[in-house]
């Protein structure tokens, strides 16, 4: 039976399908604490969650000295290991992805996070085998370029036109833009939902359960 619109559904990790904003920016502030620099606030520590860790340091924290930043990478990553053991999936998430892979969508993840910080974080949630293709940003380049987006179509061999990115950031939105697939705003993550609405995404969901009806309704 023909999709309605989408054979490829890709989806962010931090902030759309795992609970884990809140720790990331306290992880930041943490990280600029033990290192006695300026910390940064709640609002510019979670507008740079999903872009590569370094390129995210810079943009939360554009005057320090460069060579506070590979400092800061380093404290960052020991507050989050200390805690990401104890995040959760959003509800519903397991569900959801169990429903769509069987109704024989493929699916993937398009992240900010490292590919061992993935790799730890799929094998904790048991989902390594859900996804048919995935990609970090030390592996290509960060959001919002499309790199991520063109590298797991090709590997899949779908069609841009046929794919859509769901994520809790403008920067997922934009990556979908800038690689010509559509994009479904998710509201409960790092940025503020007018932010996303603005970015006119085929969709907006206030929570996941409201994301799954939509996408067995209409992708």
């Amino acid at each position: 039976m023909p999709r309605k619109q989408f054979d490829l559904i890709v989806f962010d990790w931090d902030g759309t399908l795992l609970d884990s904003t809140a720790t990331i920016v306290s992880s930041m502030q943490a990280a600029a604490r033990d290192l006695g620099l300026p910390v940064p606030g709640v609002r510019e520590a979670s507008h740079v969650i999903g872009l590569g860790l370094q390129d995210a340091m810079q943009r939360a924290m554009p005057d320090l000295e460069p060579k506070f930043y590979p400092r800061m990478v380093e404290r960052y990553r020991y507050h989050y290991l200390s805690q990401d053991h104890s995040l959760t999936l959003f509800d519903g998430v397991r569900e959801m992805l169990t429903d769509l892979a069987g109704q024989g969508y493929f699916l993937a993840v398009a992240t900010g996070k490292s590919r061992v910080g993935l790799n730890r974080a799929l094998s904790t949630a048991g989902l390594m085998s859900v996804f048919d293709a995935t990609r970090c940003a030390d592996e290509t380049f960060s959001k919002p370029h499309p790199a991520m987006l063109h590298e797991i179509t090709r590997e899949l061999g779908q069609d841009l036109s046929r794919t859509v990115m769901i994520g809790d950031t403008t920067h997922d939105l934009q990556m979908a833009g800038n690689a010509g697939t559509s994009a479904i705003s998710v509201h409960f993550g790092a940025h503020p939902r007018e932010e996303l609405v603005a970015m006119s995404p085929v969709f907006g969901a206030e929570s996941i359960a409201e994301l799954h009806a939509w996408l067995n309704e209409y992708a």
